[in-house]
């Protein structure tokens, strides 16, 4: 025979709950407020905007801390984030319109129209040293999609030397940011190609300037800028009206401050392109395909709609089902892993677990700045956090999204 319930448990279980909003429960999202703002008390981050959709409504939505803690101005909706490589998404869509289009395919070489890419080398370790050799095969659209070309951000000790001569790699602040160049994105990614790789064609998942790589093939195969081909094609259609490679002069009081994690909190990161960058001020000649735009929470979770919803938004046709199928379905076999996988622009989850909560079929990425997002198709869910925290110890982005899939009381998925 069974103990009879305590009375004040009994209690507990026969109170009513408050009602679900859209699955979730309210009292349950009440403790991700408390988190974030013990979060920002602590100096775990300066601050940051999260934005979280299911089946198109809002369900939370919050902007927490500070947009600028010197001149004590707080976190807003509408703040600007440098987003970095959430920007890959964007390029990599630009990249799968054209090859939609038939300018190109997943199997042309990137040397069609990077003409330093026919002979590309790549630097191997000997046991006296390092040799450059020949790439065995060319590089691809799909390779460069993948991160499988070998190309990295050339601060390996094997290459570092040779791409800071040419101002990439350890130049070039953590080795991805371009913004402060004076010259266009092609003439970087043309000098790129006469550098080593890391890694053979196909052989290794290799994260680097790859998506640069393509931003410039967008501008050659399709005859524009880089700035101008997103913001006619994907930025303006969907009414990403705060989306830019560089700040407005009349939206700079919008852009976030950069804040470091330290032993001491958080601290004001330094000026310059491991801090503040060039967004505002710089000379807005690169267009970084692959680390270079701006954007707010709510207008990158426009094009996590499009492509949630298989490539349409509001009745235009931006890809087509079988093109997202493929971009965020895992592409790369062995080479990444375990549990995740790695598409055409988005890391993919595989297993149940992989990723904290989120459930198979999840797709997503984040950028240098702490910013980071996921699509999960079978509960209805974009979830779009924002911070500029560079570098970045925090953990709480992964506590954020745990957080939110524990309210989550209709669940869909098995």
């Amino acid at each position: 025979m069974l103990d009879a319930q305590p009375a004040s448990a009994a209690g507990r279980s026969s109170r009513p709950q408050p009602a679900l909003r859209h699955g979730f429960a309210p009292e349950r999202l009440a403790r991700i407020d408390t988190m974030l703002n013990e979060a920002v008390r602590r100096e775990e981050v300066g601050g940051l905007v999260a934005y979280v959709l299911r089946d198109d409504q809002v369900v939370y939505e919050r902007a927490v801390g500070w947009s600028n803690r010197e001149q004590r101005i707080p976190m807003a909706p509408n703040a600007l984030f440098r987003i970095a490589s959430q920007t890959k998404a964007l390029t990599s869509a630009a990249v799968l319109m054209l090859m939609e289009e038939g300018r190109l395919s997943l199997g042309t070489p990137a040397s069609r129209f990077m003409p330093t890419f026919a002979r590309t080398t790549v630097a191997e370790r000997t046991d006296t040293g390092v040799t450059i050799v020949p790439a065995r095969r060319p590089i691809t659209i799909k390779d460069l999609l993948t991160h499988t070309a070998g190309i990295s951000y050339g601060v390996d000790a094997t290459v570092a030397e040779k791409y800071r001569a040419k101002g990439l790699g350890p130049a070039a602040g953590y080795g991805w940011y371009t913004a402060d160049k004076s010259v266009p994105i092609c003439t970087t990614m043309d000098t790129l190609g006469t550098l080593p790789f890391v890694a053979q064609p196909g052989q290794r998942f290799v994260y680097g300037y790859n998506t640069d790589v393509l931003g410039c093939i967008v501008e050659r195969a399709s005859g524009k800028p880089l700035d101008v081909f997103l913001r006619e094609r994907l930025t303006q259609p969907l009414g990403m009206m705060d989306t830019h490679f560089f700040v407005p002069e009349a939206k700079r009081a919008r852009l976030v401050t950069v804040y470091s994690s330290s032993a001491q909190g958080t601290t004001r990161a330094e000026d310059g392109a491991k801090g503040q960058g060039h967004y505002v001020d710089g000379p807005r000649m690169s267009f970084a395909g692959g680390a270079g735009l701006v954007s707010t929470a709510q207008d990158y979770a426009r094009f996590l709609q499009m492509i949630a919803h298989r490539g349409s938004w509001r009745g235009t046709h931006y890809l087509a089902p079988h093109t997202v199928g493929l971009m965020t379905s895992h592409q790369i076999g062995a080479l990444y892993g375990p549990g995740l996988g790695f598409g055409l622009g988005f890391e993919t989850v595989e297993a149940y677990g992989a990723s904290n909560l989120a459930s198979r079929g999840t797709f997503g990425w984040g950028g240098a700045y702490g910013s980071n997002y996921k699509v999960d198709p079978a509960e209805g869910l974009v979830i779009v956090v924002m911070m500029n925290q560079l570098p970045n110890t925090s953990d709480v982005v992964a506590r954020f999204q745990t957080m939110l899939y524990a309210a989550l009381m209709e669940s869909r998925a098995r």
